[in-house]
């Protein structure tokens, strides 16, 4: 292994280290939403219990997944970012193999904690890593975000065909010894990096003279405008991904008779929507970020006030469109965050918005579970079209921005 990545030069091994930061994004949301479709189509009856009150206990993972994600991004920017990603693929590809050993609800909570303060760890330092040195970081970051959401595309397929094919367990078991191989990859790769790359991505060294694009009060407009539509996001995201098999289940009939067609259609939906993040990637880094932002926004509106009562067909093209604006809204933040921000500090302003993000991501979890068992899915889709209704006005207050055409170094 040695040899063959030594033959690789820095230009393919700076690829391949791109790759392997996307593969992680893939990973982090596949672990993350696996039990969501292992409780609505399998554990809820093995278990003995209702789809409302199993899923309450994916919240400490959730919360682990936030709490932990702030001093991910400290030790990445105090210690190593390239470090932190090893750990993240062979921490939490351990994790998800333990988690297949759970035999109750408790342990099975236990062990998504584990998998939370893991993943943790991808967003303020991957995210970081794939800003690093370029001019325009739409496009990459949209990049990054597809495989982020065709792993919540994959999370509930894979977990489907598993049900149908094995169990849940070897859900959890096999893409946590692929993660593990990753890991042993990554490390090989960031290992025959030149040390003159090595030296350019320590985060002690990037930012030392960078002058400040903005003014502090531009900064600190756009960080609260950040914070505050990744909030509403984050309770958007999350309400949308984690209860898509159920809807599915429930709202497509004879569309999807059995969990294998379940996780298709939630596959289908998810891979189709992720494309809004690389066109709207594109678009920001050309058009004016605030009337992308304003754009998306209204499309959540209008397409999440459609959809209380249909079902087919219907409710199966509704549901592309609206996860197409969901996906849409991810990569304007971190944009956002790239550009008006150091590089020293980086990773600990994305540890922070992800902080926020993943904290409303928990809190939302009892909220879906509370709204499903008392009023069904078309009061909780009423909600979120209210939810974005505050996206919508808060992009609005967003300033004009003019970017250079610098690296985010």
């Amino acid at each position: 292994m040695e040899r063959l990545v030594g033959k690789i030069d820095l230009a393919d091994r700076e690829n391949v280290h791109f790759l392997l930061l996307n593969i992680g994004h893939f990973l982090t949301h596949l672990f993350m939403l696996i039990f969501a479709t292992a409780a609505a189509l399998t554990l809820s009856r093995d278990w003995g219990m209702s789809y409302g009150e199993l899923i309450a206990f994916a919240t400490p993972g959730f919360i682990a997944y936030a709490v932990f994600t702030l001093p991910a991004g400290w030790l990445a920017d105090r210690w190593s970012r390239e470090g932190m990603m090893a750990v993240f693929f062979l921490g939490i590809g351990a994790a998800s193999a333990f988690t297949a050993l759970a035999e109750t609800p408790v342990q099975m909570a236990v062990g998504l904690s584990v998998i939370g303060m893991f993943a943790a760890i991808y967003h303020p330092v991957g995210i970081a890593l794939v800003v690093h040195g370029r001019q325009r970081t739409g496009v990459p970051i949209a990049i990054n975000g597809i495989f982020g959401n065709l792993g919540v595309a994959a999370a509930a397929l894979i977990t489907a065909l598993f049900i149908d094919h094995a169990d849940w367990r070897a859900a959890f078991v096999w893409p946590g010894l692929f993660s593990i191989a990753m890991g042993v990859a990554y490390l090989f790769i960031v290992a025959g990096r030149s040390a003159e790359a090595q030296e350019s991505a320590r985060p002690e060294s990037e930012g030392r003279a960078a002058p400040m694009l903005f003014d502090r009060a531009t900064v600190i407009r756009v960080l609260l405008i950040v914070f505050t539509t990744s909030s509403l996001g984050g309770l958007v995201f999350q309400s949308t991904t984690f209860t898509l098999p159920k809807v599915f289940d429930e709202q497509l009939g004879d569309l999807a008779v059995s969990a294998s067609d379940v996780g298709w259609f939630a596959f289908l939906v998810l891979a189709v929507a992720a494309v809004g993040q690389l066109i709207v990637g594109y678009l920001v880094d050309r058009l004016p970020v605030r009337r992308i932002f304003m754009i998306v926004a209204v499309l959540q509106v209008s397409l999440f006030a459609i959809m209380p009562g249909l079902t087919g067909w219907q409710a199966l093209v509704v549901a592309i469109a609206f996860m197409f604006a969901v996906f849409g809204q991810i990569p304007i933040n971190d944009v956002l965050i790239g550009r008006v921000t150091h590089s020293a500090w980086r990773s600990r302003v994305y540890a922070l918005r992800y902080m926020i993000n993943f904290s409303i991501i928990a809190s939302s979890v009892p909220l879906i579970a509370w709204i499903y068992s008392g009023w069904g899915f078309d009061t909780l889709f009423v909600l979120l079209a209210i939810t974005a209704s505050g996206i919508l006005i808060a992009a609005s207050l967003l300033p004009v921005l003019r970017f250079a055409a610098a690296p985010a170094e």
